[in-house]
């Protein structure tokens, strides 16, 4: 990393990683046990100014770049991957859509608070029937005056039940398909929105999962996000850059794991000898060291590409790919390394293990993103 960043950056991780160990670390295991969202490490966070990382300077924001927002959330994430989900859906899903597709309007309106992390956003794209299609739209969005009436339900959606600022996708026109979404920016205290939480999940356990359900819910025209009809382009443009945002995750939990393997191996002994002596061992750190440094590469040129305005479908997609399997592969490895100390919850690689799973479903299968790639491959060199 050293020969990877600049002195600034250098800097940046080294504060961020100061903060994560001191104040997320020790509350990560609680929010696990628990299932506790994690509104004390939201206030680090806000203490941190990193609740408007990436959400630009004139309304508030820090107008970090994506580059940076990496190196931030990776050492969130190496941590705590339930804080780095619910900062991750907050700024680089909710608030993101908002700066990028909203009115200067909406803009002034919305993103100043949550900027400053006095109002938390939520993403609401995903159907109980719809899974990885996002065209299949269920949610109705129908016109009525100033306002549209929203009918339908979301599920799976981080930060559903604490947010106060949910970016819903809609169906205005079900015969349309994909031309018929439209995006708007509902407010959580609107009548006719409720929020049901979902527990039980393997992992990411303190990040809030809600059901949503909108019943005659009225929204006002000033809160769609460009006109009827822009609302699944919106989706693809935000979910090609929050892939971004996991694979940093990814590489961040990959890193944690090796992280702790490598402390293990330095102070175990077996048969007469350190751990760190035996071969096996060193064979599993090296690739689980070269893994990391290149899921970690593809993740910043995924990020670059963004920042410099460049096109990056098909680079995002191969470092979220490579990233979620990257860390699939550690925190296998690290497990395997601690033994059975590592099946027991007492030991973090047991909560990296169970976190981990999840990286290669959201945001796009792994499937998801070979189709991304392969398509994007075929484009570029057909015949």
């Amino acid at each position: 990393m050293d020969a990877l960043y600049t002195d600034d950056e250098r800097l940046l991780a080294k504060t961020i990683r100061d903060f994560a160990e001191g104040e997320l670390a020790p509350l990560a295991a609680r929010w696990d046990a628990n299932e506790e969202f994690p509104w004390e490490s939201i206030e680090g966070l806000k203490r941190m100014d990193l609740m408007g990382l990436t959400i630009a300077a004139d309304v508030g924001g820090a107008g970090a770049s994506y580059t940076e927002m990496a190196i931030v959330d990776e050492e969130i994430a190496r941590v705590c991957v339930t804080t780095s989900t619910t900062h991750l859906t907050h700024i680089s899903l909710s608030a993101s859509t908002i700066d990028r597709f909203g009115s200067p309007e909406q803009r002034q309106r919305f993103l100043p608070a949550m900027a400053s992390g006095e109002k938390l956003g939520a993403f609401g794209l995903t159907e109980p029937s719809s899974g990885s299609d996002a065209s299949d739209m269920q949610t109705t969005a129908t016109r009525k005056g100033d306002s549209y009436l929203l009918n339908g339900s979301k599920t799976f959606i981080t930060n559903g039940a604490e947010s106060d600022v949910m970016v819903v996708f809609t169906s205005h026109d079900r015969s349309a398909g994909a031309r018929g979404t439209t995006a708007f920016i509902v407010e959580t205290d609107a009548k006719g929105l409720s929020t049901v939480p979902m527990h039980g999940k393997m992992g990411i356990r303190g990040s809030g999962t809600a059901n949503v359900f909108f019943e005659d819910c009225e929204v006002p025209v000033a809160n769609r996000l460009g006109e009827e009809g822009d609302g699944f382009k919106i989706a693809m443009a935000i979910i090609d850059s929050s892939r971004i945002s996991l694979a940093t995750q990814s590489v961040g939990l990959a890193q944690g794991a090796f992280d702790a393997a490598v402390r293990y191996v330095q102070q175990r002994e077996t048969f007469g000898k350190p751990l760190k002596e035996h071969q096996a061992i060193q064979f599993m750190l090296a690739d689980m060291a070269t893994q990391i440094d290149a899921a970690r590469l593809l993740t910043r040129r995924s990020a670059q590409l963004k920042d410099a305005g460049h096109g990056h479908n098909k680079e995002s997609a191969m470092a979220k790919l490579y990233a979620s399997e990257a860390a699939h592969f550690c925190v296998d490895k690290a497990v395997q390394i601690h033994g059975g100390y590592g099946f027991f919850r007492e030991n973090p690689v047991e909560r990296f293990y169970r976190d981990q799973r999840i990286t290669e479903i959201y945001e796009g299968t792994s499937e998801i993103q070979r189709m991304v790639i392969s398509r994007a491959v075929l484009r570029e060199n057909a015949i």
